[in-house]
């Protein structure tokens, strides 16, 4: 069964309650824009681009608290170049923009800039608590990563979440995006069957063009799903014309959801990485949620 195409009736709507999107610090009209566009409350992640200041993060979470979002800037491990500089980071994005959670990542890059290897490094060397940040995310890889082996990614993972239960961290995984609802609900199960049970938020690509979508798909690593795109035209022509409804609709109507209204146990909410402009992926957020009691598609 093609989990993208199921008929079955869920409220986008209500589906699309709880969304997080991702930012880039230094695209100031945006992070102003947020303010106008995003419901109170909405958790808005920050991007460390490579070769980038780390200390932008600093004025763009602090614009997005006073807009009364939630920041939530990415910690590149292998992007920090020292201890000092990474408490430094943290004291002023808590002391300035009242950050209180952050995602963690492993950062793309073959060798780290300073002491830190992995995300669990990170999370191991107690600089975020003592900051007082308890609220940590970390990277799920639904298709796998191109660099690092199953075997391996499912022993980090396992790691980072023992970690977090015996340090006290709310950990939540959020996952890279899919083209298709099959790897997302596959290893979803998988990951359960582990044990791993903390909250989960599933990654979307926002509405894009079908050039835009691939060339982010090959920079992020997912080519199992990029596959299907490519030898399916009727579903590439599907997912540039309805953006990621197919797959949410897919990945809910999957896991068995209670009711067609509520989200699957232990999914936090879905998260839409805007490759498409932050405009595009907003407008189609809201035009869904103006849907109420839709048809199956």
């Amino acid at each position: 069964m093609n989990l993208t195409t199921t008929n079955v009736p869920l409220d986008l709507a209500l589906l699309l309650r709880d969304y997080s999107i991702e930012l880039t610090p230094r695209q100031s009209a945006i992070i102003d824009a947020a303010s106008g566009r995003l419901d109170q409350g909405t958790e808005v992640y920050l991007t460390w681009v490579p070769g980038t200041n780390p200390m932008d993060l600093v004025a763009a979470s602090s614009s997005l608290r006073r807009a009364g979002l939630i920041p939530v800037p990415h910690l590149g491990s292998r992007h920090v170049e020292s201890a000092s500089q990474f408490e430094r980071l943290i004291a002023r994005l808590v002391a300035e923009a009242g950050v209180d959670r952050v995602l963690i990542i492993g950062g793309d890059r073959h060798r780290p800039a300073g002491p830190f290897d992995s995300s669990l490094a990170v999370m191991e060397s107690g600089i975020l608590q003592k900051a007082g940040i308890f609220r940590m995310a970390i990277a799920g890889f639904p298709e796998g990563n191109p660099n690092i082996s199953d075997p391996v990614l499912e022993e980090a993972l396992a790691a980072k979440v023992n970690f977090a239960r015996a340090a006290g961290i709310h950990l939540t995984i959020l996952t890279q995006f899919c083209f298709e609802a099959e790897p997302v609900v596959a290893w979803l199960r998988r990951v359960r069957g582990l044990g791993i049970d903390v909250p989960m938020r599933i990654g979307l690509a926002g509405p894009a063009g079908l050039v835009t979508l691939m060339r982010y798909a090959i920079h992020c690593g997912v080519g199992n799903s990029l596959k299907v795109v490519l030898e399916k035209p009727s579903f590439a022509r599907l997912l540039t014309e309805k953006g990621p409804e197919p797959i949410l609709r897919g990945i809910v109507s999957a896991l068995t959801s209670p009711s067609p209204d509520a989200l699957p146990s232990g999914i936090a909410g879905f998260h839409f990485f805007v490759f498409g402009g932050f405009k595009k992926t907003i407008d189609w957020i809201d035009s869904q949620r103006a849907r109420p009691g839709q048809a199956p598609i």
